[in-house]
């Protein structure tokens, strides 16, 4: 079996989607900075394909300061206006508003003793969770965790958190592996993960 029959098969539409699916899908991601751009890009997402959003992830970091949210959080409806205007990135006033609120979100919650990284990874007592998923129709498109995280963001101020969207951010950042067992990255970050953790 060649590595493009044994990948999962969602990721084969075009080489950016291959390389995104082989490098960083389903790694453990404990970075701030990087949690916060997959939860706002998650959420830009909502009624559209990832690889629309793959494809203007350039875009958003130039749009958005890097997915800093210390400068985001301080954006005046002026700035929102410009975002509105950029072509680069999905212009829906909602998701760009949503987005500037959960910056100032992620800001109250440190102001709380929380990072963003322990605060979300708590949810699997900070180990990614295995599944062992042999077809794509066995992998579910939200759990009851993914119920619970988007309860508790929503109670937190953040909005674009639904339980479908947590999933695929969970899905994203490594809290879970939803990689296919004939899949090789499921292996390699099995193995990866008992390499850092053990």
């Amino acid at each position: 079996m060649s590595d493009s029959d044994a990948r999962c098969p969602w990721c084969l539409g075009f080489p950016e989607y291959v390389r995104y699916h082989d490098e960083e899908w389903g790694v453990p991601s404990f970075d701030e900075r990087h949690l916060f751009e997959m939860l706002i890009l998650e959420g830009a997402q909502a009624g559209l394909s990832w690889a629309t959003i793959l494809r203007k992830r350039e875009n958003y970091r130039k749009a958005f300061d890097g997915f800093d949210a210390e400068r985001m959080a301080r954006y005046t409806p002026e700035r929102i206006e410009r975002l509105l205007a950029d072509p680069g990135i999905v212009r829906n006033r909602l998701k760009v508003q949503a987005a500037v609120g959960n910056a100032r979100a992620v800001l109250r919650l440190r102001e709380d003793g929380h990072a963003l990284a322990d605060y979300l990874w708590r949810y699997v007592d900070g180990r990614p969770v295995i599944h062992h998923f042999t077809t794509l129709s066995e992998v579910p498109a939200s759990t009851p965790l993914s119920d619970i995280m988007s309860r508790d963001l929503k109670k937190r101020g953040f909005r674009f958190v639904g339980s479908t969207i947590c999933y695929a951010f969970m899905q994203a950042v490594g809290m879970v592996n939803d990689h296919l067992v004939r899949c090789p990255r499921h292996r390699v970050l099995n193995r990866g993960w008992k390499r850092r953790k053990g």
